[in-house]
């Protein structure tokens, strides 16, 4: 589970900065090991953890000095799936509506969700099927029922979502 991006080193004595992609920025002070990297993520050890304006100040195991710092430029942080922090009733993570079969409330089938596009608005579900590819808002007012555990999403489509006067 992603929980943040290194954007770059932080003064010269190894922190670097993190772009937050948590809700509780809490969690790296609880973190002992931190994973580096989107593909084959290496454990490295937490040494401290500050906060300075928006973002968390890490400093990694191995990683003393700002040049030594800077191999981890735009990496991925991340933690173990069950290291999440447990969801409420009714919540998801992102990425486990990937590959959910998406459906109109007239039980249309309108193809898989391929990508989840994260706006500052909401969030846009691309999904992909027959019909090509739609766009789908994450609002209350479209998506009725995300049922992750069935494998399936159904929505209420705005006149013209997709395309077709539906």
């Amino acid at each position: 589970m992603a929980v943040g991006r290194v954007i770059k080193p932080h003064g010269v004595q190894g922190e670097v900065r993190v772009e937050l992609m948590t809700d509780l920025p809490q969690r790296f002070e609880w973190l002992k090991v931190i994973y580096v990297g989107e593909r084959n993520p290496r454990p490295i050890a937490v040494e401290s953890v500050r906060y300075h304006q928006e973002f968390v100040l890490l400093k990694l195991a191995g990683y003393p000095t700002r040049t030594e710092a800077e191999a981890l430029r735009n990496e991925l942080l991340q933690v173990p799936e069950e290291e999440a922090i447990p969801l409420e009733e009714g919540e998801y993570f992102l990425h486990q509506l990937l590959g959910l079969e998406v459906f109109t409330e007239g039980g249309q089938g309108l193809g898989r969700l391929t990508d989840v596009l994260e706006t500052g608005a909401n969030n846009v579900f691309v999904v992909v099927g027959p019909g090509g590819e739609h766009l789908i808002p994450d609002i209350p007012d479209v998506v009725q029922e995300v049922d992750v555990d069935g494998g399936r999403i159904v929505i209420r489509p705005l006149p013209g979502l997709l395309g077709d006067g539906a």
